[in-house]
């Protein structure tokens, strides 16, 4: 399946989704209207809640004959949606998420390069063990969307990703805890990984770990998970995932993070401004320090106002 296929077809199921417990309150509306009843109130029953939130944050800026110096021209643009669905029926849940993030900026010296690129699907089935306790199954896959290059000092690049490649596949059993509403930590002592690099040049140069000329590897080990969403006020959200794996086949002691945050501060229905902050750290990933050979915590923030839209 073809990326532009694998996305449209999370877009429809997902909206699929949402419709589907539309219709069921439409129909519900039109049988107590037909029987001259009152109307509910709120049907507490619902089994899916769904929902969504798209960010665009465009900055521009230009100049001409200006004695403090810099660019002529410059253009950024950092876009985020995210979209999930969420089932919850007697002792069976079942939580659904895909996050897309990608940005670019231009400026008249360094031309077009790409900033921002994520690709995050995760789905998570459980059975309630107790008010706050799940035994649960999950998977997840990470990937990006296009080439990505390191950029020197001289003007030169380096290729360094691409779609697939990396792109890891995650499938899991654990528990998960919720204490809290928005709050869920799971651990899985038993969890399997997949490392794809589905690229010529990056699979004969080793990295993320394949070995020479291969195009994926399997690890299994631990791995753990926090999940946090909440609304402090219609004005103010917070999203923010931590995971962590350790492979047991190779230096279990050398974890690997990824971890999340975004802030969205609305001025208006349509209009706010977002704070995010990503941390990733690999251990197979040796593309930094002075000889590109060693691994390093990756830190990218951004800060952007612009269109936020609550779906």
């Amino acid at each position: 399946m073809s990326l532009k296929q694998y996305l449209l077809t999370t877009g429809f199921l997902l909206f699929t989704l949402a419709s589907f417990g539309q219709d069921q309150t439409v129909t519900g509306l039109k049988k107590a209207a037909n029987a001259g009843k009152e109307l509910p109130k709120n049907d507490t029953s619902k089994n899916w809640t769904t929902g969504g939130i798209f960010n665009i944050n465009i900055g521009q800026g230009s100049q001409k004959n200006w004695a403090a110096g810099g660019d002529d021209f410059s253009f950024s643009l950092n876009s985020y949606f995210g979209l999930w669905a969420r089932y919850k029926k007697d002792k069976i849940s079942w939580d659904n998420s895909a996050n897309f993030n990608y940005g670019i900026l231009n400026t008249t010296s360094q031309k077009t390069r790409k900033n921002d690129d994520r690709i995050d699907l995760s789905s998570k089935v459980g059975y309630a063990l107790s008010k706050k306790l799940n035994a649960a199954f999950l998977a997840n896959f990470q990937s990006q969307f296009s080439k990505g290059y390191s950029y020197k000092s001289d003007g030169s690049k380096e290729y360094l990703s691409n779609f697939m490649a990396p792109g890891y596949l995650l499938l899991s059993i654990g528990l998960d805890y919720r204490p809290a509403d928005g709050l869920s930590i799971f651990f899985s002592p038993i969890t399997t990984r997949w490392v794809f690099v589905h690229d010529d040049i990056l699979s004969a140069a080793e990295a993320y770990g394949v070995a020479p000329g291969e195009k994926m590897k399997s690890e299994l080990g631990a791995f753990a998970s926090v999940n946090y969403q909440k609304k402090f006020t219609d004005k103010i959200t917070y999203l923010g995932k931590l995971d962590l794996f350790s492979n047991y086949k190779h230096n279990p002691q050398n974890i690997d993070l990824m971890m999340t945050n975004m802030a969205t501060f609305k001025v208006s229905k349509v209009f706010g401004f977002n704070v995010g902050l990503d941390l990733i750290y690999d251990d197979d990933v040796k593309l930094f320090g002075p000889t590109n050979s060693s691994p390093g915590l990756q830190i990218k923030e951004v800060i952007g106002a612009g269109l936020t839209l609550n779906l």
